[in-house]
């Protein structure tokens, strides 16, 4: 191929390197030229245009990547149409996607002309997903390079996918006293979202005491009739002897590993009995974020069961947590729907500081008169009665009349005895009380009256379309107020906080996306003086301090 500028006059036939246009009439790179566009670029002054000349051998860039593609038929993988020298792969089967290194880099190697990119092996995809991409990166290749690609992508199973194979599955979900029935509801709801891309179905799900005995009892009954059975246990694994691969051995069965390097999912264990494969998962399987338990999972699925050597060279990209500093250049798509279900929030709020600003006559804020009730009493019920999962109540100052007034509520008090420290020992107390599996936390705070339960409401369906990624804030028109859902990935960097400090610092750090939430006034009134307790209509603890008395 010869390459350059070339008079306008000789330009008939060659390639166009680069567009070109005449008022509204435009030439795409790539366009043969013809007789007519060389007369008409002549008559609009051009004298010179760089363009491509393709030898005898040579072919054309989007015919190159489109013989490629076609090489990767029965790979599980179809071709887009092509366009300037691109083409894009993507699945026709829901499976693993499967790509060799040195395969890949020995095709990329063949001639710089020549490149392919592609995901990253064994990564689960569903049908029409893009898993690869094709670019020929000048306007020609030559023949040789061509074949000797064609070649290789046959010759070395460049890449393709395993699909899935639907499977029959069976759970057992331990019980002890500390685990409530809900999580092992959405536990079992979120397994059913895993397993739906496969075709897999969830058969039964059974409840057993978390003990040795009674697990073994169901992993040799399930083993007998299912190809995989998904332990979840109420307390994690600790030990190669503790419930779980105990229960596997007890059953007949053999473990093939206990624990993983990759972060979150250290805690899975691996093993066969009767029929069945049998996981263990860990505790972080119970969120829809990934881990390691789907790695194991997909690889089941796909029957290419990881044997424990298998397992142990996962620790190479198996820090899987999401780091708050680590740029992040795309921004994050919500997740499909069967995901969004299992996105979970928990609600602390926060009841542990002096209100010093209400001085000693009034009284503490908390427990001014609202509708009858102290206000921490109101705040906590709005929180019930929102959609979150889960309410936690950080007191300190005054917390045993604070504990009192909420006598009764299905709520989880926490005493913070360093909360003169400032806001931020309150709010990691808050944080490490929320079980693992909530996805996020909706800090609030303990003296905004006007909030409803239909405006926690909205700030959580916000999270939950955001597949439980963002920080979700309220605000009154242009102005930022509170609450604010912190998602989990944020929770690291909140434990480092320290004084009379917030959500703020988070929000700030651009480390994640921020949706505003519209809810009017009540993102912006709080109670900190008397006078603002009685103008949002409350009465102080101590009566007529308020109105001066």
């Amino acid at each position: 191929m010869k390459f350059g500028p070339v008079a306008i006059a000789d330009a008939e036939g060659a390639v166009l390197a680069h567009s070109l246009s005449l008022g509204t009439w435009r030439l795409k790179k790539g366009h043969v030229l013809t007789s007519a566009d060389v007369m008409m670029l002549g008559q609009g002054g051009v004298t010179e245009v760089i363009v491509a000349r393709l030898g005898d051998t040579d072919v054309g860039e989007d015919q190159a990547a489109e013989i490629l593609a076609q090489a990767f038929s029965g790979a599980h993988i179809r071709a887009a149409n092509a366009a300037t020298g691109r083409v894009n792969l993507h699945a026709t089967r829901a499976g693993l996607f499967r790509a060799e290194r040195l395969s890949v880099d020995h095709f990329n190697a063949i001639d710089p002309a020549i490149t392919f990119a592609c995901l990253a092996d064994r990564s689960s995809v569903l049908p029409d997903e893009m898993v690869a991409t094709i670019k020929i990166i000048p306007l020609a290749v030559s023949g040789a390079s061509l074949k000797q690609a064609k070649t290789a992508i046959a010759a070395r199973n460049l890449a393709y996918v395993a699909p899935f194979r639907a499977m029959r599955v069976g759970l057992i979900a331990t019980m002890l006293p500390t685990l409530k029935s809900t999580v092992m509801d959405k536990t079992r709801e979120l397994l059913r979202s895993r397993l739906a891309p496969s075709g897999s179905r969830l058969v039964e799900e059974s409840r057993v005491p978390h003990a040795t005995d009674a697990v073994a009892a169901e992993i040799v009954r399930m083993g007998a009739s299912y190809e995989l059975v998904i332990v979840f246990g109420a307390s994690a694994v600790t030990d190669r002897d503790d419930v779980i691969p105990a229960a596997i051995r007890k059953a007949g069965g053999a473990v093939e590993r206990v624990g993983m390097p990759v972060d979150p999912g250290n805690l899975l264990v691996l093993g066969s009995a009767g029929n069945a494969q049998v996981i263990g998962a860990p505790g972080c399987a119970r969120s829809p974020k990934e881990n390691g338990f789907d790695w194991v999972l997909a690889r089941v699925l796909a029957e290419e069961t990881p044997s424990a050597r298998d397992i142990s060279r996962m620790g190479v990209g198996g820090l899987l947590k999401e780091i708050a500093t680590r740029p992040q250049p795309r921004q994050q798509a919500a997740r499909p729907d069967a995901d969004q279900a299992a996105v979970s929030v928990g609600v602390v709020l926060l009841a542990a500081g002096k209100a010093s600003r209400m001085g000693e006559a009034a009284g503490h804020k908390l427990l001014a008169d609202f509708g009858g009730e102290p206000l921490i009493r109101k705040m906590a019920r709005t929180a019930l009665a929102s959609g979150a999962d889960a309410t936690v109540v950080v007191t300190g100052h005054r917390g045993d009349d604070i504990a009192a007034s909420l006598s009764g509520l299905a709520l989880e008090l926490v005493d913070n005895p360093d909360f003169a420290s400032g806001m931020a020992s309150s709010l990691k107390l808050g944080l490490g009380a929320l079980a693992e599996n909530f996805s996020g936390a909706l800090v609030l705070l303990g003296d905004m009256p006007a909030l409803r339960a239909e405006h926690l409401d909205r700030l959580v369906s916000a999270f939950v379309e955001s597949g439980g990624t963002a920080i979700v804030r309220a605000c009154d028109g242009d102005r930022r107020g509170n609450p604010v859902i912190l998602p989990r990935s944020a929770f690291g960097e909140a434990m480092q906080l320290a004084g009379d400090v917030g959500a703020r610092t988070l929000i700030e750090s651009g480390a994640w996306p921020v949706i505003d939430v519209e809810i009017g006034p009540a993102a912006r009134l709080d109670v900190d003086t008397p006078d603002a307790v009685r103008l949002a209509g409350g009465v102080t603890e101590r009566k007529g301090a308020a109105d001066g008395q």
